[in-house]
């Protein structure tokens, strides 16, 4: 049981960590502020939650499981009014959302 348990939370903190890379991939990547906005909230998010769900496994109290939850309940609560403050500036100050110029699959000319 204890392998496991130990091969589930190497999983779970490599996909956070997979996740923080997506984001931090995303940020470099995307074209606008907004684009890198939503990459950075999702995914740091998801991938905190991936690393928070992995230490959970090895907590040795109830206690500690509601401590680490609390953080990440806390750490949603800040990336989403942060991010929505930069999106909110970012359009104050006149910033455009790139349109993009290509077709996508499924849509005709």
């Amino acid at each position: 049981m204890s392998l496991l348990i130990d091969l589930l939370q190497g999983f779970l903190l490599l996909a956070g960590v997979v996740m923080f890379g997506a984001g931090t991939l995303g940020l470099l990547r995307f074209p606008d502020t907004y684009c890198r906005i939503h990459a950075l909230t999702k995914a740091d998010n998801l991938g905190l939650g991936l690393i928070i769900a992995g230490l959970m496994l090895s907590a040795g109290s109830v206690l500690l499981m509601l401590k680490l939850l609390l953080i990440w309940l806390l750490v949603m609560l800040a990336s989403a009014l942060s991010g929505h403050l930069v999106a909110w500036e970012g359009d104050a100050q006149g910033i455009e959302a790139q349109r993009s110029t290509g077709t996508s699959a499924g849509k005709e000319k």
